[in-house]
């Protein structure tokens, strides 16, 4: 198996290099290009008042209910059985309405983040690709976590699984 992994690691090497010469490889920094465009800033600090908004709504509501916990206690020892099952029960709605808070400012978070930085993934995107045609890139990768960003070369796949003997 180890073997197994260091002939396709030199395969993808190989390949990588042959192609690193034939096709015009650029990088670029996106989190730096990201981090600089003003309209990411814009996105950031909405969703941060958003995300800060939504955490003080629960813990108002977890506060409440924490002190309501403890009045509960204190004067459970006063109180009959049925009284100690309902407030039991009213504590754990309680806990379940906190939950589901939780989970909707999730769910809201995630559509305001995804409505925030669509447009500004797209004109990135778009840059991204008009700079790559104007230069004759083929393939652009990020600098800092190596993905392929950009893509308008061959692709060496069917030659790869060719030279293995793959169909």
């Amino acid at each position: 198996m180890k073997k197994l992994s260091v002939l396709f690691a030199a395969v993808i090497m190989v390949v990588s290099v042959s192609m690193a010469k034939a096709q015009k490889l650029a990088t670029v920094d996106l989190m730096g290009v990201l981090n600089a465009m003003p309209e990411k800033k814009k996105a950031d600090t909405d969703i941060k008042a958003f995300l800060d908004a939504k955490q003080a709504e629960i813990k108002k509501k977890t506060d409440a209910a924490q002190t309501k916990f403890q009045q509960y206690q204190a004067e459970a020892a006063k109180k009959t059985a049925e009284e100690n099952t309902a407030r039991e029960a009213e504590m754990k709605k309680l806990g379940e309405e906190i939950q589901q808070m939780q989970e909707k400012a999730q769910k809201d978070l995630q559509a305001k983040q995804d409505v925030a930085f669509g447009p500004i993934e797209k004109k990135l995107n778009d840059a991204i690709e008009k700079v790559a045609k104007a230069n004759g890139y083929e393939f652009i990768m990020d600098a800092n976590a190596g993905a392929l960003v950009y893509k308008a070369g061959a692709d060496a796949t069917a030659a790869v699984k060719k030279e293995l003997g793959i169909n």
